[in-house]
């Protein structure tokens, strides 16, 4: 009875991706003939062996121009089937080009660029190695300039995609989770092919539409891959040595030069142990100078993995909760390592990606105070704020300041106009004296990072224009929901958050400095995703999936299960979705809240 309901799921879920692809397909545009010339600063970049003849390059030129875009990719009209299904279950036509954020993403045959955009690319990451590469780095310059077409003259056929070609296609397509869904697609076929002898009728149902799924998708459609017919006849047996492949092939990539180099400098460094990455304990509170200091909670690093024990402390006079030991410089550099950047740059920056609801409000925020003309944006990162609060704010100039090399990188894309590398309490004097002045201060995130919460308000106060506004958003320390987590509440984020400032103390200190509060935001800024981060934590301290450097190295055993467990969790992690949704309203109100954010306005002297 159980095989044959997960059979007639399956075969219910691949006849509903098949239509969602069809639909997909018919979204994308192809391409006409033109008599216009192609436009001298359109440059085609093209794999190994593909040509872009004279009238596709007027019909790409053209096209672009009409469009206005800065990079049209070409998808060949007969691509593998294999190739063409992997491509439309990653790219959405109608989102992709007003989607600023979304993957860059190309189906790796021919691509027309605006030949200053390729020397930007090239000037700030050399050039990539192949058009998926170009296609990453392009979308960050090109983010609503970006899009694709079938080209009906380009041919796939005669152009051969290696296996390890295929797996660097996924890998570009899926990431980190290459391999979880490799052995996903194992099991499923498994499944479907154990169907008809398990449960006759459900299990051929399942098998049967497996098979016909890439006829529903292309028939009729301007794609005519040139293997249908074979990809129709032998679906299950292609995709179970496919997913054999690409997993052994994983394997095999992940003992790489490069992974061995990080893996002796992580060793290196923790060599000595973890003592020089805290300061001595103080005694006292950051804050009021009380001595009246609790435990609040103690951890390891949930999110990384790597070596140390971290603890919180809260004053009992002002309510204040702080890293006690925290950081020292050494190891702020240690723990920052490969989170925002590197290693973990990719995971990073798709959560900033999916924040571009909560950015809007944000903007919308200061509209009572001031409208900006200047805004500085303090921790900006790579800039996803700043870029889409231009949408608010079009006139706007947007500055940024970071103490890492984002910054420098998101002046580059365009995303900000200036970026300014340091410490915003050292920076902020220079910039005054220079005259420089601004109507908006946000900093979104920020403040929780900082060493010194007071240093950082009054370097806002000097760098502002009377009148000017001040927004702040970080987590609520008050909310009954991080006492009923514990270390699974992603807000204590140990040990990159230092400082967890009480709307009570962050109103005292505000004052303090020249401020007046326009308005407080508290459960409208709250974010929905504590149960569901608080889940992915959980289940990522039993078996994390990434197998990090400052670890000992698991065997191919170790990270299959890991794989298999981080799937085999889909369902908590679907219930702990619903759980967020559902409770939304009522955490939605002080005390409650994960979040809140105070406006202020700078008093003139």
């Amino acid at each position: 009875m159980m095989f044959s309901i997960a059979c007639s799921v399956l075969a219910a879920v691949w006849l509903l991706d098949a239509l969602r692809l069809r639909g997909r397909i018919r979204a994308f545009s192809v391409l006409t003939s033109s008599d216009e010339p192609a436009a001298e600063h359109h440059v085609f970049l093209c794999a190994p062996g593909v040509v872009v003849d004279p009238p596709m390059q007027r019909a790409a030129s053209a096209f672009a121009r009409r469009e206005g875009l800065d990079v049209l990719d070409l998808i060949p009209h007969d691509l593998s089937t294999w190739h063409a299904l992997a491509f439309t279950s990653n790219v959405d036509p109608a989102k992709f080009r007003r989607d600023r954020f979304a993957k860059g993403y190309s189906a790796g045959f021919a691509m027309l660029v605006d030949a200053k955009l390729a020397r930007n690319v090239e000037a700030q990451a050399g050039a990539p190695r192949d058009l998926f590469g170009w296609a990453l780095q392009l979308k960050h310059y090109a983010t609503t300039s970006m899009s694709f077409a079938i080209a009906p003259g380009l041919h796939a056929r005669g152009v051969r995609y290696t296996a390890r070609a295929q797996l660097e296609l996924l890998q570009h397509a899926f990431g980190e989770l290459v391999g979880s869904v490799l052995l996903l697609q194992l099991l499923l076929v498994s499944l479907a092919l154990a169907g008809p002898g398990f449960a006759p009728i459900a299990g051929s149902a399942a098998l049967a539409i497996l098979h016909l799924q890439a006829l529903v998708v292309f028939a009729g459609s301007p794609m005519h891959p040139c293997d249908l017919t074979k990809v129709v006849l032998l679906r299950a047996p292609l995709d179970l040595w496919n997913s054999l492949r690409g997993l052994w092939l994983r394997a095999r990539c992940n003992a790489d030069e490069a992974a061995r180099t990080r893996r002796a400098a992580y060793a290196a460094l923790i060599a000595n142990g973890t003592g020089r990455f805290f300061e001595p304990r103080r005694a006292d509170c950051p804050l009021c100078g009380s001595s009246e200091l609790v435990v609040k909670l103690e951890t390891r690093d949930i999110i990384q993995h790597k070596p140390g024990r971290f603890r919180l402390e809260r004053c009992r006079s002002c309510a204040h909760v702080f890293q006690n030991p925290r950081l020292s410089l050494e190891g702020l550099d240690f723990y920052y390592r490969d989170f925002y950047d590197g290693l973990g740059g990719e995971m990073i920056g798709a959560i900033f990606a999916a924040g571009s609801d909560s950015y809007l409000e944000r903007a919308r925020s200061v509209a009572s105070v001031r409208a900006p003309r200047t805004w500085l944006d303090v921790g900006a990162g790579h800039g996803h704020f700043c870029c889409i609060a231009r949408d608010v704010w079009p006139h706007a100039r947007f500055d940024g300041l970071d103490f890492s090399e984002s910054i420098e990188l998101a002046a580059h894309r365009g995303w900000i106009d200036h970026g300014y590398r340091g410490l915003f309490p050292e920076l902020a004097p220079q910039l005054a004296r220079g005259g420089v002045r601004y109507d908006v201060v946000s900093m979104s995130h920020y403040l929780e990072h900082t060493r010194d919460p007071r240093a950082e308000i009054a370097a806002a106060s000097g760098i502002l224009e009377p009148g000017g506004a001040l927004m702040i958003e970080v987590p609520d320390p008050e909310s009954r929901l991080g006492n009923v987590l514990g270390r699974y509440w992603l807000p204590w984020m140990q040990p990159q958050h230092q400082h967890f400032v009480s709307v009570s103390n962050l109103a005292r200190m505000l004052k303090e400095e020249g401020f007046e509060v326009a308005r407080w935001y508290r459960g409208e800024a709250h974010l929905a995703v504590d149960f569901l981060l608080g889940t992915v934590l959980a289940l990522h301290a039993v078996m994390p999936r990434k197998d990090e450097p400052w670890r000992p190295q698991r065997s191919l055993l170790g990270r299959a299960i890991a794989a298999a467990g981080f799937w085999a969790s889909a369902v908590a992690m679907l219930m702990a979705w619903t759980l967020d949704r559902v409770a939304a309203p009522l955490l939605r109100r002080p005390g409650w809240s994960n979040t809140y954010r105070v406006v202020a306005r700078k008093v003139a002297a």
